[in-house]
């Protein structure tokens, strides 16, 4: 069931949205060559805490893991997709690019949202990469309107990427959210013609979240049970923004 979020409750994930938007804009210059990203974990978790809100990865049990995530952040560097796990042995150098992704419970709403930075300077192609998956889920969130269908949402992203020569991850998808992180709709960033095509109303919110290789599609997850990567070892970047479908066009929950 797809639930549908009245104008108050979309105030609340409003507010969820815009402290996850503080968080990583935080974050962003402690981006840099030679930190960790357990250095990133720890800020994060001040920040959330001094919200007076709490983590909505930590704790988060994965039923594929098999346990529970143990940090606020996942951050994913280079060839890993999502769900990379801070480190303080994992120290960023030039020419690496990592996904920040992170969410957060206030007042009982949930804010999700990720980013991918690159670190020092990065080769052209990198470049394109970041650009055409940020692109596409621009793209995506302006067919966010009521009166769509879902498929017009998951099919703009898959067009961009596939025609820009990168492909698209398939095991992790987006996901609806409000009182729950995980709600109804999945979200794939491909038409999935196995799946529903609800059409969009009005209080509906969407996380979505392209997922973008390089080279091939294929990821697999590591010994951790958490991180997965692209299995040719191919740079991949995310981004996520959470939109709310309204009588107005879409609204993007998690930037100003």
């Amino acid at each position: 069931m797809i639930v549908r979020r009245s104008a108050a409750e979309l105030e609340k994930l409003r507010r969820s949205g815009l402290l996850v938007y503080e968080i990583l804009q935080k974050l962003k210059p402690m981006v840099m060559e030679g930190a960790t990203t357990q250095d990133l974990e720890v800020a994060a978790e001040k920040m959330i805490t001094d919200a007076g809100a709490k983590p909505a990865f930590k704790g988060y049990y994965s039923q594929a893991a098999g346990t529970k995530y143990p940090y606020v952040l996942c951050t994913s560097v280079n060839e890993e997709v999502v769900h990379g796990m801070p480190s303080v042995k994992r120290r960023l150098r030039a020419g690496d690019i990592v996904s920040i992704d992170t969410g957060v419970q206030l007042n009982g709403y949930y804010g999700d949202s990720a980013i991918t930075i690159a670190i020092g300077e990065v080769n052209d192609s990198v470049k394109r990469l970041l650009k055409v998956t940020e692109e596409s889920l621009e793209l995506a969130i302006d067919r966010v309107r009521a009166g769509n269908r879902l498929f017009d949402v998951c099919g703009t992203v898959e067009k961009h990427v596939v025609s820009n020569g990168f492909s698209i991850v398939r095991e992790f998808v987006g996901h609806g959210i409000g009182t729950s992180l995980h709600e109804e709709p999945q979200i794939p960033n491909y038409v999935d013609r196995r799946g529903e095509n609800p059409r969009l109303k009005p209080g509906m919110v969407l996380a979505i979240e392209p997922m973008v290789n390089a080279g091939k599609p294929d990821t697999t997850v590591l010994g951790d049970k958490w991180t997965a990567v692209a299995k040719d070892g191919s740079y991949s970047a995310h981004f996520e923004h959470m939109v709310a479908v309204t009588d107005n066009g879409p609204w993007v929950l998690t930037r100003p």
